[in-house]
């Protein structure tokens, strides 16, 4: 019966071609792989993003602490503090493609809008090490007392922007001059800095507080401090251009929904265990949240606004990333 049918598709006419393809196609999109990195095993999970499966895990490295695609999404790039590499995973297959040593400590990553720069942050060791990513040649390491943690930068890759957890203050460097060129005192326990969708301000969520702090970085002034709740940690942009996600990194924690435009909270949503890191499915129906104390990777339903699932991972699990991801502003 196998052959039969096949020669009835030869048979049909040429209209059944696309649509035998258009199956192939949406076969094919539906395994789309999420990746979850988990610090404490130096391991990542890959998971089914349709079926909710943790499908395979892979060691990778001694406290590997976030993770992040490179510019064209080709890989996903882990930072591995305590072994002093970078990690470069396939994100649609789950596999190693090169390992980049002799990268000092590094704790979070970053690349500049224009490409030109790869910036990583030693928590460990107080300082901010500049790159050039072409070849990941070190060309300039700053100081950067104390406890150098998330990045930002403007729109324009002048400034790279860093928050400075212990010291409660986010410094600004001159990726042209490669030198620090402010640092001011923000609440306590600064941890996700963004730009805001317009280049005006930087969104800082500040632990020690509960707020996410609204900084004129060009004036090097505050202007406001926006409640969302205990231990705001992270920032992920909904991909809309206006609304950011906040995660509330406590054990009962939730996850808030910030407006640009207004700078208010519009939406709060229950998240259990330590929500961190963040991502937005392309259709905007889901958020993916890394639940730190629970080992767990959290999907909120975003029409419900209710936990959708909770997927079982490793230890402290820290980044996410998936492809089929929304805007990344």
């Amino acid at each position: 019966m196998i052959i039969p049918f096949f020669i009835n598709i030869v048979r049909r006419p040429a209209g059944w071609l696309p649509m035998l393809l258009l199956l192939c196609s949406t076969t094919a999109a539906h395994a789309v792989l999420a990746i979850a990195l988990n610090s404490a095993d130096g391991t990542i999970s890959l998971i089914d993003t349709e079926t909710y499966q943790v499908t395979g895990k892979a060691t990778v490295c001694k406290e590997p602490h976030h993770l992040m695609p490179t510019p064209d999404e080709k890989s996903v790039v882990i930072a591995c503090a305590a072994s002093n590499q970078l990690v470069f995973f396939d994100p649609t297959t789950g596999q190693e493609q090169k390992r980049i040593r002799n990268i000092s400590d590094p704790y979070q990553l970053g690349y500049s809008p224009n490409r030109k720069w790869f910036v990583a942050t030693s928590l460990r060791l107080d300082r901010v090490d500049l790159y050039d990513p072409t070849d990941f040649r070190l060309v300039a390491r700053l100081p950067a007392p104390k406890t150098p943690s998330h990045m930002a930068f403007d729109d324009g890759s002048q400034f790279v922007f860093v928050t400075l957890q212990d010291s409660n203050e986010v410094m600004a460097i001159s990726l042209g001059t490669q030198k620090i060129v402010w640092v001011m005192p923000v609440a306590a326990t600064p941890a996700g800095i963004v730009m805001s969708p317009d280049n005006r301000y930087l969104l800082v969520a500040c632990m020690g507080e509960g707020v996410v702090e609204v900084i004129d970085w060009r004036a090097q002034k505050s202007v406001r401090k926006v409640p969302t709740a205990t231990a705001a940690h992270n920032l992920q942009p909904k991909g809309d251009g206006r609304h950011f996600f906040v995660s509330n990194r406590s054990v009962d924690g939730s996850i808030s929904l910030l407006d640009t435009q207004t700078m208010s909270v519009v939406e709060k949503y229950e998240v259990p265990g330590g929500p961190d890191d963040m991502m937005v499915r392309a259709d905007g129906k889901e958020l993916w949240a890394t639940a730190r104390f629970a080992r767990k990777v959290q999907v909120i339903d975003l029409v419900t606004k209710k936990l959708k699932m909770s997927i079982p991972v490793g230890s402290s699990p820290h980044g996410v990333f998936f492809l089929n991801h929304a805007g990344l502003r």
